[in-house]
């Protein structure tokens, strides 16, 4: 057992001890435990995490309508998100993460973008701010790497495709994944989750 998960137990049980020898009226003063992002696997499990599908009440594939019943109107109208918004367009809902923006193609969500900062996490409990290796090590042999296209290494990107994809340059608009971007310094610096549109490499081109 590694010292971390010795620390994460040792936590744990003390919680266990306190709650069971402190009155109910004093319970609220349980949320010491050791917050759930530095556990992977506890977010894993968490059923908010960003996934190739989608995001709590985003889903890939959804109308802009049903984005704007689920997070608002866009927060910045006046902005361009893209050369033909008709046809492609990226913008920040109201009530979504200051983080976070939306791609939409043909009226429906293609593309669920994270900046940052962002605290929220992947299925793999991964975010912005984390190593390449932590991305390759936790995806193995499903971890695609490529250069990045306006940066020099280590800049790279690293597609991991949940579901249809592959080598190459995918069309399938039913394939399912994730693009960790990586900088300069070997951290990742944004990620895009979704369809075929996480291989764009500059918003919607």
């Amino acid at each position: 057992m590694s010292h971390h998960l010795k620390q994460l137990f040792g936590a744990a049980g003390m919680i266990a001890l306190l709650a069971a020898c402190t009155p109910e009226a004093e319970t609220p003063t349980e949320p010491t435990a050791p917050p759930a992002a530095t556990d992977p696997t506890a977010a894993a499990t968490t059923g908010v995490n960003l996934t190739g599908e989608g995001w709590e009440s985003l889903r890939i594939g959804m109308t802009r309508a049903e984005i704007v019943e689920a997070l608002g109107e866009d927060a910045n109208p006046n902005a361009v998100g893209g050369p033909d918004p008709e046809s492609c367009d990226q913008f920040r809902p109201e009530r979504a993460p200051e983080s976070m923006i939306l791609m939409v193609e043909d009226g429906r969500l293609t593309r669920i973008s994270l900046g940052d900062p962002s605290e929220i996490m992947t299925d793999k409990g991964l975010r912005v701010g984390d190593t390449a290796e932590r991305v390759k090590a936790a995806y193995g042999d499903q971890a695609i790497v490529t250069p990045h296209k306006y940066q020099d290494a280590p800049a790279e990107y690293i597609t991991v495709w949940s579901r249809g994809g592959g080598e190459g340059y995918v069309e399938d608009e039913n394939a399912r994944g994730i693009v960790y971007e990586v900088g300069r310094d070997g951290t990742v610096m944004a990620i895009h989750a979704g369809g075929p549109s996480i291989q764009y490499v500059e918003g919607c081109l």
